[in-house]
């Protein structure tokens, strides 16, 4: 008997001592979770992440940490930062360098002349490191209308969109929300951003469709991706409200959102552009490429 008594209690810590690994084990799709853990993503989305979001971290360590949480790609990284991206492997998913900055954009002829050099200059380089995408951006409304904006836009867009073309190279237009971030700014509906894209009569100029800021600013994320999707180059993801983490802290439910993408056939890339709050900023994004890679 007690030799019996001795086996079961045996037997039982050996339960208990399973089910609390096991539970110990289920703790890792929080901020203590580490980066040292391989990440077997599916492969259906192109991963990428934003630079500036960890523009704390050395761009080195960065792209060892991207590398091996499973990204393909750094987006908004200038020609002076390829070669370490190139280095590790990692395509410049969108490219940076050629605009004032977000507030003097197309929108306003008298800065037409400054973009149109610079674009003239950025888009062969652009073209010899392999990469395709370029970004711009509208500009600050300033009390200008929309038709107002959207003529002036297409008559400057139009003059380099012939070497884009010839280049290969997509001239991609971000779309920012109004409200909270980039007041003003009138690039801020897809509608209108479309309506550019048809204007500018050029595969060669697309959208960045920014879910975050669109969420913000007209929501129907998945309808819009739906209708509009043939004028989106690029995707960008961020928590809403408060751009950090797109996991269940917030309202978007990203995985939806993902597979919705994925419906109509796109192959470019989906980058983290989500601001970490997390001690741990590369825990941060390995989760939220998580929670993307369906």
């Amino acid at each position: 008997m007690e030799h019996n008594s001795s086996r079961r209690k045996a037997l039982k810590n050996i339960v208990l001592s399973s089910m609390a690994g096991a539970t110990l084990s289920s703790f890792t799709t929080d901020e203590t979770s580490t980066t040292k853990k391989t990440t077997a993503l599916k492969g259906n989305i192109n991963h990428s992440a934003c630079r500036w979001c960890y523009s704390t971290i050395p761009l080195e360590e960065f792209c060892a940490g991207a590398k091996e949480i499973g990204l393909k790609a750094i987006d908004l990284v200038g020609p002076k930062e390829w070669p370490i991206l190139q280095k590790y492997g990692l395509h410049s998913s969108m490219c940076n360098g050629a605009e004032i900055n977000i507030n003097k954009g197309w929108n306003e002829p008298k800065y037409h002349e400054q973009l149109i050099k610079n674009y003239t200059e950025m888009i062969p380089l652009v073209a010899a490191a392999g990469y395709t995408n370029l970004i711009c951006f509208s500009g600050a409304r300033k009390g200008m209308d929309d038709e107002t904006g959207l003529k002036n836009c297409a008559e400057g867009l139009k003059q380099i969109l012939p070497i884009a073309e010839k280049y290969n190279v997509v001239i991609v237009m971000e779309l920012l929300n109004s409200k909270v971030d980039h007041k003003d700014y009138q690039c801020d509906k897809t509608a209108w951003g479309v309506e550019l894209c048809k204007r500018t009569g050029s595969n060669n100029f697309k959208l960045l469709y920014d879910i975050y800021h669109m969420q913000i600013d007209e929501g129907d994320v998945i309808h819009t991706i739906r209708d509009f999707h043939p004028y989106i180059a690029h995707y960008h993801t961020g928590g809403v409200p408060g751009r950090h983490e797109i996991d269940e802290t917030q309202e978007l439910y990203y995985p939806a959102i993902m597979k919705e993408i994925l419906k109509t056939g796109y192959k470019g890339f989906v980058a983290q552009e989500f601001i970490p709050s997390w001690p741990d900023k590369m825990a941060a994004l390995r989760k939220g490429v998580e929670i993307c890679d369906v």
